[in-house]
């Protein structure tokens, strides 16, 4: 299993020098990759009495951007969007910022995207919210027409492309897709045309029985299991040592190919605080994860 951490989006500020250093921490103490969440705009809830979920005073940066400034600043570190909301975006329009992404980091990304709840966020953006998980599908075979040929001719049900590419390309050709989401379509979709899933779960049955769906998806699909990656989160935040061993052993004998390192939600005044929970995460579970 490969270690990332969780870009702490929503604790960590807005100081260009605080981001530098907790990525090149980050990179400094071995972790494989840094994963940050999504969201372009979030909802004024002051007329909203049943809002769930992040608000405008939730801070998010935004992903792309967050990862090309941060890749001038290290070298070995993989940025991975955990997940992108693809349906309300312009999916040419991301094939372009993604692929430059990839240029500029040298080949370190990986995309997870999936298909998002919050429909003031589509509305906003000027997409349909309801369409979404029709739409993403398709959006994912476009994004892999654009990285790996110079001219794309496409027409399909929601994108024409007539005879025109991006350039540069990207260094990896396709990026990787990897889809989220919990839902059984979201398994089955993830089954059919991601290069792996992302889930949201603790280990327990529960996630045992959903990678077993997913596999046997693949296999109805024509796809080899295997080759579907399986990338996992834990917290730092909570817990003790042992406990964060015991998890990774789960995580291990369930067939998890990355676990993402999570510090928000603990109460941490400052970015330092999210540094020392993962130095002290890196150092308790040692060797066991590279």
């Amino acid at each position: 299993m490969k270690i990332g951490v969780t870009f702490p989006q929503t604790e960590i500020g807005s100081d260009p020098i605080v981001l530098r250093d907790y990525a090149q921490a980050a990179e400094s103490l071995g972790y494989h990759h840094l994963l940050a969440y999504d969201h372009v705009i979030g909802a004024d809830v002051s007329g909203r009495p049943n809002w769930r979920g992040y608000t405008h005073e939730s801070q998010f940066h935004e992903p792309l951007v967050l990862f090309a400034y941060l890749g001038a600043l290290t070298t070995t570190i993989e940025f991975v969007s955990g997940v992108v909301i693809l349906p309300q975006r312009q999916t040419v329009l991301f094939a372009k910022q993604a692929a430059e992404v990839d240029v500029l980091t040298g080949g370190r990304l990986r995309l997870a995207v999936g298909l998002g709840w919050n429909a003031v966020e589509y509305e906003a953006l000027n997409e349909d919210f309801h369409t979404r998980g029709r739409r993403i599908s398709e959006q994912i075979e476009v994004l892999r027409l654009l990285w790996t040929q110079a001219v794309v001719d496409f027409k399909g049900r929601w994108h024409r492309i007539d005879r025109a590419g991006i350039n540069p390309l990207p260094v990896q050709r396709p990026i990787p897709v990897w889809l989220g989401g919990v839902s059984e379509v979201a398994i089955q979709r993830a089954a059919r045309v991601a290069d792996g899933w992302f889930p949201i779960f603790r280990p327990a049955a529960e996630i045992r029985d959903a990678v077993a769906r997913l596999r046997d998806y693949a296999r109805q699909a024509g796809r080899d299991p295997a080759e579907l990656g399986l990338e996992v989160q834990t917290n730092a935040g909570r817990g003790s040592p042992e406990d964060w061993l015991a998890d990774l052993e789960q995580w291990r004998e369930i067939g998890a190919d990355y676990v993402c390192v999570n510090t928000m939600g603990a109460g941490f005044a400052s970015p330092r605080e999210h540094i020392d929970a993962i130095r002290r995460y890196r150092e308790a579970v040692g060797e066991l994860v590279r």
